[in-house]
């Protein structure tokens, strides 16, 4: 007996993500070193959870982040750095001519020089750093959900061709049956033999609709797959309920739960990062101040003397202005962005909420109405046409409308799980527990 998929738990997994913190980072570098460690057997049945728990570890998509980590790591490791140290040799008053033609009277200077830094540019450069390690993480988080939301789209479009599959072999059983009793008729002589034809053609074209569902059921396990980085197919099935819908909630608490989710709380932390970037534009208004410091011997003499310098650029405000513009408009777009970002995702929501509501709805009359009154009137037009009082049409197409209806009915509980895995995509919380 298949599980429920208990309201899609691709959420729920992704909330334990804010558990694992680096643990999650350690499986991943592992995973980079051995990407194919999964070995499921070929006859076991795929669930949703081992799905996911196999594209954490192991999604080519995902992994980049780590790589990205680094770089920032390796920046913020540069950043904290203080300014180098120069070494200068200079030589001076030689080759020329009359008394300077030689190396008597050279000057040979060695010098040490650096820069001290003013304005708390280094402070600046560590905050900005640290920032985007922060937003580096909320994309993680966000890229994440959105790699799970295609993962469980893929699954449950799998669980509907396992549900066509089986409603494909009813129509095969319906067909044969249809086929022999139509054979049976023929042959006392009370239909002719091109009814006989007609029910041979369609037990043909249901085996030919059985065939091309195994085949699509083939791609699309080679499309699910894809998202733990294998090109093998290492299960026979998946396993959930695909009539199993979560609870509904109130469209004012999920877009609630948009405005704090990763989508929308990486912004936030772009704005922490922008004001960063201001801050360390506007720490360049402040010069630097240059210094060095050195030793001269003069050869003619023979006599040492110790040299002392400093410089500092003028008019470096005026010159940084633009610089600091620049950021400061970055940083004011911003909210538009959010602005425009949170709109968006509201329509997305309110679409995929409204279309939900609309196929559990019709999922429901469909089961508990429409197809228990086709069961019924097939049953009926089976027995009227054994005793001659319907014709062969009629039977077809009681059969036709009861498959129809069977296939309406996988059709909307797939479309409604599917709008469901949309909501907790973007609300990044799960519709059940």
């Amino acid at each position: 007996m298949a599980k429920p998929l208990k309201g899609l738990p691709m959420l729920k997994n992704y909330l334990v993500l804010k558990r694992w913190g680096a643990a999650l980072v350690l499986t991943m570098s592992c995973a980079l070193i051995s990407p194919f460690s999964f070995s499921a057997n070929s006859q076991q049945a795929l669930t949703l959870q081992t799905a996911i728990e196999r594209t954490l570890q192991q999604n080519p998509q995902l992994h980049q982040f780590e790589f990205a980590r680094q770089r920032l790591a390796s920046m913020r490791e540069t950043s904290d750095l203080k300014p180098a140290y120069q070494l200068g040799v200079e030589l001076e008053n030689f080759a020329g001519t009359g008394e300077v033609s030689s190396f008597d009277s050279a000057e040979l200077t060695v010098a040490l020089s650096s820069v001290i830094e003013l304005g708390d540019k280094r402070q600046s450069r560590i905050a900005l750093a640290n920032a985007k390690m922060n937003t580096l993480e909320l994309e993680r988080q966000a890229q994440t959900l959105d790699v799970l939301g295609e993962l469980t789209g893929s699954f449950i479009q799998l669980m509907s061709t396992q549900q066509e599959l089986k409603l494909a072999a009813e129509a095969v059983e319906l067909s044969k049956s249809l086929h022999n009793t139509v054979k049976n008729r023929a042959h006392s002589g009370a239909i002719s033999d091109a009814e006989v034809m007609r029910a041979k053609a369609m037990l043909t074209q249901s085996n030919i609709q059985q065939e091309n569902l195994r085949r699509r059921l083939e791609r699309q396990k080679i499309a699910l797959a894809r998202f733990w980085g294998s090109t093998k197919i290492e299960f026979s099935s998946v396993e959930g309920d695909l009539f199993a819908f979560g609870q509904s909630q109130a469209f004012s608490d999920l877009y609630t739960a948009v405005q704090q989710s990763p989508a929308i709380m990486v912004f936030a932390s772009e704005q922490r990062l922008k004001d960063a970037e201001v801050r360390l534009a506007q720490t360049q208004n402040r010069a630097d101040l240059g210094w060095q410091f050195g030793v001269r011997r003069f050869e003619e003499t023979g006599d040492s003397a110790l040299t002392l310098g400093f410089s500092m650029p003028l008019f470096s405000e005026r010159r940084n202005r633009g610089a600091v513009k620049s950021a400061l408009v970055e940083r004011n777009a911003l909210e538009y962005r959010r602005r425009g970002r949170l709109l968006a995702l509201h329509s997305q929501l309110y679409s995929a909420y409204s279309q939900r509501e609309q196929f559990i709805a019709a999922h429901q009359q469909l089961k508990q109405s429409v197809i228990p009154d086709l069961e019924e009137a097939l049953s009926i037009t089976r027995e009227a046409y054994d005793r001659g009082r319907l014709k062969y049409q009629d039977w077809i197409t009681a059969q036709q409308e009861l498959l129809n209806a069977k296939q309406r009915l996988i059709e909307t509980a797939g479309s409604a799980l599917l709008n469901q895995a949309v909501i907790e995509q973007l609300t990044a919380q799960p519709l059940t527990e």
